[in-house]
Formats: structure tokens, C-alpha cells, sequence
């Protein structure tokens, strides 16, 4: 099974219960100890050695009316806010061209870092808090309209529910769950394929969106013999880590095949232009000359890569 997946690890309780409470945002950015993780076009703040999480104490502001407010949850230290930036926060200027916004200061002091970049160097309680930020703010930002009627929605429960102005209906904050699975054959070789989108040589392991009406090891055979043509025989879960780029949760899965492989598979043209077998020499050797590139540190897909080959494959 995987372990420590970069994304799955926290520390904070999330304190759902708090949520209900309608001044928690207020009443936590005003208590002594509360942390702001912040977000700005889906990056965050980032130190030298974890997220850059400032004590609400020292922003010097009231809790803002600008931009968005949830609530992470706390530990024995404290809680935790995230604070989405508008994206214009820095447009507007005064005459003298200074930012009239005091959140503009802080999107020009901070060092910005999305979090594929750097999820898997995160102490555990910051990629917790910083998975949670993005996946919120994500969400916030592709449903800000009722879904049933179309009219704006407003924030309760701590950043966590949209509630409909018009109908008062509740809308929660959305996960997609998609699998990923290496794809091995009787002999061991592991399957990569190169989606279209790609940059060049870039390889990686095969997934795809659960349908409705789907259970999880069925979406597994169907997106492997959609992609690449081949009839999985046994699967195997292997972990899950959240991936809210934009609101994903991916379940790693082993497919394993029977005999009679082919070693020309045939792609579907369509999200795969090539997949190609490895062996765990031909994988490293082919890593170590710069002829494949494999994905970042922080996917769950070269986690399931590096189980398959027995360790770390140097980038």
C-alpha cells in the first residue's frame, strides 16, 4: 500500500462542527494564535521551509471584506484561515500609482508557488492546509451561481457551503473521483503512455474519470481498454491523495494483464498519441538520459511508478 502520498498527509483537525457557528471566521481572525495561509491565482504563499502561513495578528487589517475567507480547521496552537486574494487586487492605484488595496502589499511580498511545485516538500500540516486552500478556492471559482436557478450564491458555514440568494438551496464544494493505475504485464514491464496534450517526451501512467453509475475497479478496465486497447485481468488499490487542480481525487490502482500482450500497443489517438512498455532498466536508463520525463513529485502517478520500480527513479 502507499504511504505518505505528498498530498494525503495533514496534521489539523478540520473542526467541521465549528463551521455552523456564523461568526467563526470573524470571532478566529480576531483570536490570538489564528494562521492565514494565502492564495492568489491558485498559488500560495510559500517560506523557505513550508507555506509562508502569517498570524492574522500581524496583517494589521480587520477580517476583509475583499476577496474569500475559509476556515481550515485548528491544532493546540491555534487556527487556521485561508484568504483567496482577487485576482485585480493590485489594478487599482491612486494617483501617484500606489495600490489604494493594502491587500496589494501583500501579493508584492509574498514568493508565489503553486502547489505541484511544491506539495511533496511541504511539512505534513502545511500540505494539508495548503491542499485544502487551493481545493476551495477551485471550487469557489468555477461555482459562484446556483446551479438550479442561476442566481449568486454567498458563503456560510465557514467558507465551506454556497447558499442560493434567490432559493436558499445548499451547494457543497465538489470532488471528482478519477483512477490512475500502472498498467503491468506476466513478465512485470510496466505500460507509460504520453497524452496528447504532453509536453514532449513526457510519460506517465494511464487514468481517467470515474462515469456515473461506475464503481472504481470497473473504471479502471474501461479506461484501459479505451486508451490502449488491452483487457486488465486483476486489479489492485494502492492509496488516494486529493488533486484539486481543479477538484480530483485520485485512486491509484495495480491493473494487471494476462498472457498474450502485445509489445506494439495500440494508442486511441485521441487522449494517447503513444504508450510503450518498460522494464524497471529500461525505465531508469531511459530517466537518467533525459529521453523520458517522468511526473511531478507531488502525483500520486509517480508515486505508483516508483512502487512498480522498487525506489526513487532520479528526474
Amino acid at each position: 500500500m502507499l504511504e505518505q502520498l505528498p498530498l494525503a498527509r495533514s496534521t489539523v483537525d478540520r473542526d467541521a462542527a465549528a463551521r455552523v457557528r456564523p461568526d467563526l471566521l470573524t470571532e478566529s481572525w480576531g483570536a490570538a494564535g489564528t494562521r492565514v495561509v494565502l492564495v492568489h491565482r491558485a498559488r500560495l504563499a510559500a517560506a523557505v521551509d513550508g507555506l509562508d502561513l502569517t498570524a492574522a495578528a500581524d496583517l494589521d487589517l480587520e477580517p476583509p471584506t475583499t476577496g474569500t475567507l475559509h476556515y481550515l480547521g485548528r491544532d493546540e496552537s491555534g487556527a487556521y484561515l485561508s484568504w483567496v486574494l482577487p485576482d485585480d487586487v493590485a489594478r487599482e492605484a491612486d494617483l501617484e500609482g500606489v495600490p489604494v488595496h493594502p491587500e496589494a502589499r501583500l501579493v508584492a511580498a509574498a514568493t508565489w508557488r503553486g502547489l505541484r511545485e511544491i506539495g511533496d516538500t511541504l511539512p505534513a500540516r502545511d500540505a494539508g492546509l495548503a491542499t485544502a486552500a487551493v481545493a476551495l478556492a477551485e471550487w469557489r471559482e468555477r461555482h459562484v451561481r446556483c446551479p438550479r436557478c442561476g442566481e449568486s450564491t454567498q458563503l456560510v458555514e465557514a467558507g465551506w457551503v454556497a447558499q442560493c440568494v434567490a432559493d436558499g438551496s445548499l451547494h457543497y464544494p465538489r470532488t471528482d473521483a478519477a483512477v490512475i493505475m500502472t498498467v503491468q504485464d506476466a513478465a512485470g514491464r510496466l505500460l507509460l503512455g504520453h497524452a496528447a496534450h504532453w509536453p514532449e517526451r513526457r510519460f506517465s501512467t494511464l487514468a481517467g474519470y470515474v462515469e456515473p453509475g461506475e464503481n472504481l475497479e470497473a473504471a479502471v478496465r474501461r479506461e484501459v481498454a479505451e486508451e490502449v486497447g488491452l483487457v486488465v485481468d486483476r486489479v489492485t488499490y494502492r492509496g488516494s491523495q486529493p488533486w484539486p487542480f481543479p477538484a480530483s481525487l485520485m485512486v491509484g490502482f495495480d491493473a494487471w494483464l494476462g498472457d498474450g500482450v502485445p509489445d506494439i500497443v495500440q494508442v486511441d489517438g485521441v487522449e494517447l498519441t503513444e504508450a510503450r512498455w518498460f522494464t524497471p532498466d529500461e525505465l531508469a536508463a531511459d530517466v537518467a538520459a533525459g529521453r523520458v520525463l517522468l511526473p511531478p513529485r507531488s502525483s500520486i502517478a509517480l508515486a505508483l511508478i516508483e512502487e512498480w520500480f522498487g525506489g526513487p527513479l532520479a528526474p
